[in-house]
Parts: C-alpha cells; sequence; structure tokens
C-alpha cells in the first residue's frame, strides 16, 4: 500500500483534474493530503479519501492506455474497490475517462465489464455512489456512470454508447462528440447527468459535497442565522409564477446541491441542509410549466426519493402545483406508468417526509406530492392555500357550462367567478382538509422552516426498505 502524503505531482505543481494520471486525478479529487492508494494496475487505479470531511472509496480509469479502455485487469480492480467500500459501508466515487471494454480482450473484457456493472447493482441502494467523468466514457464505461445514483460532467465529458464515427456509419447522421454526447446534451435532454459544471474545480468540489450530503456521517454546524420570510418570494397576484429557489433556500441553511437542474425543470430536487443535517427537497417549480407535474418530472422526483430513502435522508416536498400537465403529448409519452412511479416512491418512502402547500394543490398531483394519503409524516399549508380536485374555475366551466353557455366576455367571467366562489363554500377547499386531518397544521410562512426542522430531525431517519435505486 502506497500513500500519496502530498498534494503535489511528480513536477512540484498540485494535482489537476486534467492531468491523465490516475493517481494525480485521485489526488485532485480527495482533499489535500488524505489520498492513500491502495492498488494501481494496467488500466485503473483506486485508494481512500476524504471528500468534504467524509471518507470514502475513490478510483480513477487510465486514459494513458489504450485510451482508458478496460481489460480484466481493470475490471477486478474496480470490482475489489466496490467490495471494499460495501465491507465498509463507505461511499464510492469513481472517476470515468474510458473508451469501454477492450477490443483486443474480446470476450474476456465484455465479462469483466459485466463483473462491474454486478458489483454497481449490488451497491445499489446500500452505500451511495458518485461519478465524475471527465472526458469520453463510451460503451461499458457509458453504463458504468448511468448505473450509479449521482453523475458529475465535466465540460470535457463525453457520454455515449457508440462514438461518432459508428454512428456515422450506421445511421449517416453527423454529429461531433459533444452533440453525440456532451453535457449540452446529458444536462437538459437525457437527463443522465445529475449535475453538468463550468469547469474541473467546480466539478471537483461538486463532487466532495454531493458526496457528503449522501454519506450523512459529517453534519455541518447548525445554521441559526435570520432567514427571511419564505413568503416574500411569491408574487401578490396569485395567477403569477414564481422561482422557487429563494423560497428553498429561504427554509433550508442555503441553496444546496440540485440535481438534475436543466431536466424538467418544472420538478426541482436538491439535497442540502437544515440545521446542519443532510435534507432532501421535493418541490414544483411555478416558473416552468406552472409548477405542472410532467411524465419525466414524475420519474425524476420518483428517483430522488427513492434515492433519499435508501440513505435514510428525510424529504421535504413543497407543494404548489396546478394539476398534471394535459395533452395528448403527455398521455403518449406514458404520464400515467411515469406517475404511478412516483406515487409508489412516496407510498414506499420510510424516512420522514413532510409536505407544505403554499399556495395550491390539485388534483391528482396533489396526492403524488406526498399527501398524507400517501403516508406523509407531516402535512403543512399556508392560510391562502387551495386545496381541491382543480381549481374552482375550471371546476365550475364543467358543473355549470350549461349556466354559461351564451355568456361571453365580462359577463361570463363575472359569473364564474361567482359559480366558483360557491362551489368553493361548497367543497370546504383547506378549511376541509384541516378539519378532516388531511393537513395536520396552517403555518404563518414565516414559521415553515422551524416546523419542519422540528418535523424532520426529531427522530433519527430509519434506512429505507428497498435494496436497490430503480434507474
Amino acid at each position: 500500500m502506497t500513500s500519496v502524503l502530498d498534494d503535489t505531482t511528480a513536477t512540484g505543481a498540485a494535482p489537476r483534474l486534467d492531468d491523465r494520471d490516475p493517481v494525480v486525478r485521485l489526488a485532485c479529487l480527495a482533499e489535500p493530503a488524505t489520498l492513500t492508494v491502495s492498488d494501481v494496475c494496467d488500466g485503473a487505479a483506486w485508494g481512500f479519501g476524504r471528500l468534504d470531511g467524509t471518507r470514502a472509496v475513490v478510483f480513477a480509469t487510465d486514459p494513458r492506455t489504450q485510451g482508458g479502455a478496460l481489460g480484466e485487469q481493470g475490471c477486478a480492480l474496480i470490482v475489489d474497490a466496490y467490495e471494499r467500500a460495501l465491507d465498509l459501508d463507505l461511499p464510492i466515487v469513481g472517476v470515468w475517462h474510458s473508451g469501454g471494454a477492450r477490443l483486443k480482450e474480446g470476450a474476456r473484457s465484455l465479462h469483466a465489464v459485466g463483473q462491474v456493472f454486478s458489483a454497481m447493482t449490488r451497491a445499489s441502494g446500500r452505500i451511495p455512489q458518485v461519478s465524475l467523468v471527465v472526458g469520453p466514457a463510451a460503451g461499458g464505461a457509458a453504463y458504468g456512470p448511468a448505473l450509479t445514483d449521482v453523475v458529475v460532467l465535466t465540460p470535457d465529458a463525453r457520454v455515449f454508447v457508440t462514438g461518432p464515427d459508428v454512428v456515422r456509419s450506421v445511421t449517416g447522421e453527423d454529429l461531433t462528440a459533444e452533440q453525440l454526447g456532451g453535457p449540452g446534451m446529458h444536462g437538459p435532454t437525457s437527463g443522465v447527468a445529475h449535475v453538468t459544471t463550468s469547469d474541473d474545480e467546480d466539478a471537483v468540489e461538486r463532487t466532495r459535497r454531493i458526496t457528503a450530503l449522501l454519506a450523512r456521517r459529517v453534519a455541518a454546524a447548525p445554521d441559526e442565522a435570520t432567514r427571511p420570510d419564505p413568503a416574500l418570494f411569491l408574487p401578490q397576484q396569485r395567477k403569477r409564477v414564481y422561482d422557487i429557489h429563494p423560497v428553498i433556500a429561504a427554509v433550508l441553511d442555503g441553496p444546496g446541491e440540485e440535481l438534475q437542474a436543466e431536466w424538467s425543470a418544472n420538478v426541482v430536487t436538491l439535497l442540502g441542509r437544515l440545521r446542519g443535517q443532510t435534507v432532501g427537497v421535493v418541490a414544483n417549480n411555478p416558473a416552468r410549466d406552472f409548477g405542472c407535474l410532467t411524465g419525466p418530472a414524475s420519474d425524476k422526483a420518483a428517483r430522488f426519493v427513492r434515492l433519499c430513502d435508501a440513505f435514510g435522508i428525510p424529504l421535504l416536498v413543497l407543494v404548489d402545483v396546478p394539476g398534471y400537465l394535459p395533452g395528448a403529448a403527455q398521455e403518449s409519452e406514458g404520464i400515467l406508468r411515469r406517475g404511478a412511479k412516483l406515487l409508489h416512491a412516496f407510498a414506499g418512502a420510510s424516512v420522514p417526509r413532510v409536505s407544505v402547500v403554499l399556495r395550491r394543490a390539485f388534483g391528482g398531483a396533489y396526492i403524488a406530492m406526498n399527501s398524507r394519503s400517501l403516508g406523509a409524516t407531516r402535512a403543512f399549508a399556508w392560510p391562502d392555500a387551495e386545496v381541491d380536485v382543480m381549481n374552482p374555475v375550471s371546476a365550475v366551466r364543467i358543473l355549470r357550462r350549461r349556466d354559461l353557455a351564451g355568456l361571453e366576455g365580462a359577463e361570463k367571467t363575472a359569473a364564474e367567478e361567482l359559480f366558483a366562489a360557491e362551489h368553493a363554500e361548497v367543497t370546504g377547499g383547506l378549511a376541509v382538509a384541516v378539519d378532516e386531518g388531511f393537513i395536520d397544521e396552517v403555518l404563518e410562512p414565516s414559521r415553515t422552516r422551524a416546523a419542519v426542522a422540528h418535523a424532520l430531525l426529531a427522530t433519527e431517519p430509519v434506512r429505507g426498505r428497498q435494496s436497490n435505486i430503480p434507474l
């Protein structure tokens, strides 16, 4: 076993992520002077290091040999790293820069890569897995990161099943590596990337923070600084949209680490801290698609809920949802199948999970966003929140369509408003939800942080029941 005792390379310079030596890359990823190298072979290296105070197993592929292609030795080393991480219950972080299976080793290399996939699957839901992709990752080296919990891409990352030359020869598509598998594609379009970064330094810092948040082993000092009233970030006019991020930051200790920020941005999934402890946040974002739930957003939120549940991370759910986004496109893209995943994820979660209805919660989307019927630990609402099957105006357009027939302009608008007020009085809205126990308490917005912290952190979270996190 060889220890890296300082933070300099052979040239005396600080380690850099763009150095192709896997040991140097691991020294860059780990906090200064914390890397201990356990094994190096033809194709990869692994060891132990600290990331934002959390001890972790780290490994890196070696792009200096056959473009980082993985053979039997390199794959066996990665499997060894996984076995050690599982034995010690430590998070594992991989630095990926690899062309996939080694062509010269044929079926032997394919079998070896499959064994890496098997080790990753055994680790799923048991230890946090984070991938930092720093260059091309093709074939098996693309599926490797995709099997892990969080994928971080540097600007130089290129992730694809087959490269541009093969795509061109098979399909005739003339694409660059960046167009085919760069951060600009995997961030907003495919959803493969959880984090796309501005440079290597940003990638290292965010990988460290995310690993520590998932591991939950190191708590930050409790942050008791005065927070702004989160209601200040909502517009006075109820029909106007707004960005949910300042509301989240006002409730948590800070802005946190958002995952998949560019993909399906109508739902926010974020890891942060509340009074120093890790929490996960799922929130509708009215700034995008009015905060409606869609198929991709349901997929995104469901996977995040299961991730947090697997690692004992309590959940805060901020609700401002007018419903599911309607339309033929949503139906054809499987909104029912994908929406069911979110229902299943919340209903099956065993960690503490608290919901706060900020402005509106209508229909099936109200249920899906961690309602009491799905087992929410606590359900709060702000005083002006609406809880109902649908918006009252939309409801009366169905229920009172005959009365509205023939009316136009201001006369129709006035009639709709009158009927909507009558409908809201009949259904009872928030008042009935409170009386029946569907909402536990109506909170003044300024009390949200304290109430959520008490509900989430009063008991130690338990690890989730599922052993694997579905993709």
